[in-house]
Order: C-alpha cells, then structure tokens, then sequence
C-alpha cells in the first residue's frame, strides 16, 4: 500500500491509500498541478467525471478545488474498494464524491444521465479505450466540455475534441482537449 497527496484545495496535503495493483498508475503530482493549472484552480459548481478512476487521485483533486459533483467510474474490485473507502473518508456525507463499479462503456452507454463539464480519461494502454469512447462522448459532453487524456503516445483529436496543451511525463503523454465546435 502506498499514498499519494492530493496538491490544492479544501483537501490540500491529505494522502489517500493506493493499493499497488499492476493495472493502477495514478497520475503524479507534477502531472497533475500541470493539468489543474491548465483547467484553472477553481472548479467550482463543475460536473466532473473520472471514467478510469483507478485510485480516484484525479477526481478527489477535482473536488479539492470545488467541483460541485464527481462521478468516479472503477470496474476493477479492489481498487474501486480502496478509492470507495477514500471517499468515505475525505466526503463522509457523500455530497460531492460518486463512486460508482462498472465498467467504462456501460457507464457510458447505460448510467450517464447528464453532460459533465470535464471528463478525465486514464485507460489502460494498448486496448483502443479511446477510441472506443468517442462514440460516447455525444451521451457524456457538452460542447463546453473540457477532456483530459494520457495515453501511450501523443494524440491530436478524439472527434470533435482536439488537443489545446500537450505534454509528457517519462512514458506517458497528457493531453487537454477542447471540441472545435464550441
């Protein structure tokens, strides 16, 4: 077990328990201070969704800074019970902080009953998970929604969305993507 600090925020320097678990990666700190200075400090009144939550770092940094709700999508049992009992423990009323185990694409095709303001994508590598999710963003955005992506190479679009900023941490690349058409 290992611990990971959330960097901003109403929960700024708590840690919250990782488990190590092969498929995990959570997002370093560095990577995330440039992706929150990048969506801006202040999410207040913001629907997020973290689809690949894995740990859930991504979605308890955006409820840090204000998100008015987070929708944190885990299929994987074990971890969805580790970032379960972290959300308990950083929002015990369960105001802001919605884990929910299923899998992405049934999230996406059968839960989802509303358009989320940001979305961030953590899939496993090598299996097309973004590719296969455009097709779901029609259900999971709005024309203003802001994406985040890693993945094993550099991206430039997912649809209509295409990628505003553009870095790399060791092996993986981050992207924001904003859509064209807004």
């Amino acid at each position: 077990m290992s611990y990971l600090r959330i960097t901003a925020g109403t929960w700024r320097n708590r840690r919250v328990k990782v488990i190590g678990h092969p498929s995990l990666r959570p997002t370093p700190d560095r990577v995330r201070e440039t992706l929150f200075n990048w969506l801006g400090y202040d999410l207040s009144g913001l629907f997020c969704l973290d689809l690949f939550a894995g740990s859930g770092i991504l979605g308890f940094e955006a409820a840090s800074r204000g998100a008015r709700e987070v929708t944190l999508v885990e299929k994987n049992n074990d971890a969805f019970k580790a970032m379960q009992a972290n959300a308990t423990l950083l929002d015990p009323q369960a105001q802001v902080l919605r884990p929910i185990k299923t899998d992405a694409l049934q999230f996406s095709n059968r839960y989802s009953q509303k358009a989320y303001d940001i979305i961030f994508l953590d899939p496993p590598y090598w299996q097309g998970w973004l590719e296969k999710l455009i097709a779901c963003f029609d259900r999971l955005a709005h024309r203003k929604t802001r994406i985040y992506a890693e993945a094993e190479s550099p991206i430039t679009c997912l649809g209509t969305w295409h990628v505003s900023k553009c870095k790399r941490a060791g092996q993986v690349y981050y992207h924001l993507l904003d859509n064209a058409n807004s």
